[in-house]
């Protein structure tokens, strides 16, 4: 007697899967964030940006004599490559103003990531420290006249009597 085969019947049901969208999928809120993850405004590369970064609360001044040198020595490097520059900066004590241009919105963020990246590698490199240095997104405000750009070069290079006045210091 001939032995009769049993067809095999093939499990179709929908297996868990990585990727994709699906409920519940992608980074969850931080416990505080600053600026909300909105796509930014179209940038045109005629306009200059006024950007400022902030670094996270309890790390040391960023006004230190070797932190000021080895940001310089970064910032000397790095910044004039043809689609992106950094024109001025200036730092205060738990943060960083900048007027850069960019020709588009994507050299804008390449340049800024640029910017956080060395800025963080040089606290913790100064400082001896680890871990994360900024303490949120860039801000950013697109100079579009010919008068906030004046204002913006103004509040970046003289920002740094307002804070000390606020700290009751006398400038150097």
């Amino acid at each position: 007697m001939a032995r009769r085969t049993r067809q095999l019947a093939f499990d179709l049901r929908e297996r868990a899967r990585w990727g994709g969208r699906r409920a519940g999928a992608g980074r969850k809120r931080g416990p505080d964030p600053k600026s909300a993850h909105r796509s930014r405004a179209d940038l045109a590369s005629r306009f200059p940006c006024h950007v400022t970064l902030k670094v996270k609360r309890g790390l040391p001044s960023l006004r230190s004599g070797r932190l000021v040198r080895e940001l310089e020595r970064s910032f000397a490097a790095a910044f004039d490559r043809g689609r992106f520059r950094l024109v001025h900066y200036s730092i205060q004590n738990d943060h960083l103003h900048a007027i850069v241009e960019a020709t588009s919105q994507h050299d804008l963020a390449c340049g800024m990531k640029s910017i956080g990246s060395r800025l963080a590698r040089a606290v913790n490199r100064v400082f001896r420290l680890r871990g994360t240095v900024l303490a949120d997104r860039y801000h950013l405000h697109i100079l579009r006249t010919p008068r906030e750009v004046r204002n913006a070069l103004a509040y970046c290079l003289l920002n740094a009597r307002r804070h000390l006045a606020k700290m009751r210091r006398a400038l150097p």
